[in-house]
């Protein structure tokens, strides 16, 4: 029991000393300007850092996202074809291609696709 006590002592003993080693030698310096600029190689920014996201692009992200979920469905259907019922599996793959034709309409109809600025 003394052994493990001992132990303990040391193990949070050192763990502290690492734990002051690092938050001293590590603190970072405030030098010059060029260090503290979000860009590198010490240009000045012209503009934000931070530019506002495009939703376009970010439904564009989706809509293939979509696309590659409803793939990820259709691929496994060609290789259980031998394995299921072929009525059940047929009419699976069509509601799948349906439901996947549909969202591409509604998007179509919704100006989603259209990539104008």
């Amino acid at each position: 029991m003394n052994a493990i006590t001992i132990l303990a002592f040391i193990s949070f003993c050192l763990s502290a000393l690492i734990a002051t080693l690092a938050l001293t030698l590590g603190q970072k310096s405030q030098k010059d300007r060029e260090k503290l600029s979000p860009f590198e190689c010490g240009f000045d920014p012209k503009k934000k850092a931070r530019t506002p996201f495009s939703l376009r692009f970010f439904l564009i992200t989706v809509l293939f996202i979509i696309f590659d979920v409803e793939i990820v469905f259709l691929v496994p259907l060609g290789v259980t074809i031998s394995y299921a019922y072929s009525y059940y599996l047929t009419s699976l793959t069509v509601l799948i291609t349906i439901i996947l034709i549909l969202g591409l309409l509604h998007e179509w109809n919704q100006g989603i696709l259209n990539w104008v600025t």
